[in-house]
């Protein structure tokens, strides 16, 4: 009996959806699934992209078209017209997943307010990136947060969270495919607590300890250059945390270079930190200060990512040293 009531509480709640990428389907699927009423999801609008420059959908837009759920994509969120159609659906609650930042008109415009899934136990992590950066920063723990918006970005009332581990090898690619589903789940039951009213509401604050708060600002090509000066612990949880975007980059033979995997060989180094070394054959290896870099998974400037032995079979190195 009481997982009907839970149905039928989640079913009166009318919801509006908002996100773009293939992040945010995981979290919209739980909730169809779970029998939300989905009245409305609002997408990025379609964009140019490939060779032929043709317009593509979001991912969040192909999954609603194949449910049959109405879509808005809206180029400006202040637009007048989008803003009437937005109230014209009478969303008790709105969700949001891996979109863009709302204005005030919108995220105040339900009774239930808006539930934003966030990918770090916040207050940690606050920003464009968190996911990136708790792997470049070599934690070994991470996690998801629902809470409700307000005015200053990612710092409103946590209302669940669910922690997981990061694998020492992990790259922030791998950590993301797991966080979208255990998101998803976490979601469905911030939802179900909405519906119920079961949840209490926590201030940030609360969750805050002694640590010093990290944050995850977006990356750019100027913060993804791979700095060799530094511990081969550090080189290496840099890679992983950019793999597979936007990847860390260096130079070989004076094109750039995207390393996508590495492996730690812990050393006494005799060589200046960068120096390239390699058979030829079966390894290519990056000096550091206490150790090398073994390059697995790379990408040179014009040719396609491969393992790096099969690299090496087809490409001759101008400057390493064995």
């Amino acid at each position: 009996m009481k997982a009907g009531n839970e149905m039928n509480a989640m079913k009166n709640l009318r919801i509006v959806f908002m996100g773009t990428p293939d992040f945010a389907v995981a979290s919209l699927a739980a909730l169809v699934d779970a029998g939300c009423n989905i009245v409305g999801v609002i997408t990025a609008p379609d964009k140019p992209a490939g060779r032929g420059m043709k317009l593509t959908e979001s991912a969040v837009k192909k999954y609603a078209v194949e449910k049959g759920l109405f879509i808005l994509q809206p180029e400006k969120l202040k637009n007048p017209e989008f803003i009437e159609s937005l109230q014209a659906l009478k969303a008790d609650l709105q969700i949001v997943v891996a979109f863009r930042m709302l204005p005030v008109m919108v995220w105040e415009m339900p009774r239930l307010g808006t539930v934003n899934l966030h990918g770090s136990l916040l207050p940690q992590y606050r920003g464009a990136a968190p996911i990136h950066w708790a792997v470049i920063n070599g934690e070994k723990e991470t996690g998801v947060t629902t809470f409700k918006l307000q005015h200053a970005i990612d710092t409103g009332d946590v209302l669940l969270q669910k922690s997981f581990e990061i694998g020492p090898d992990e790259t922030t690619g791998e950590v993301h495919d797991r966080m979208k589903e255990i998101g998803a789940a976490v979601l469905v039951e911030t939802v179900k607590g909405i519906a119920e009213n079961s949840l209490k509401e926590k201030q940030q604050s609360a969750f805050e300890n002694q640590s010093e708060l990290k944050h995850a600002p977006k990356l750019f090509t100027e913060n993804c250059q791979i700095n060799f000066n530094q511990s081969i612990d550090i080189i290496h949880n840099f890679i992983r945390g950019l793999s597979p975007f936007p990847g860390a980059l260096s130079r070989l033979d004076d094109k750039i270079l995207k390393v996508y995997r590495s492996k730690k060989e812990r050393a006494t180094v005799n060589e200046k930190a960068g120096t390239v070394l390699s058979d030829g054959k079966t390894y290519l290896k990056i000096a550091a200060l206490d150790g090398y870099i073994h390059l697995l998974d790379l990408q040179l400037e014009g040719k396609k990512r491969m393992l790096t032995d099969d690299f090496l079979r087809g490409y001759r190195l101008a400057n390493a040293q064995q």
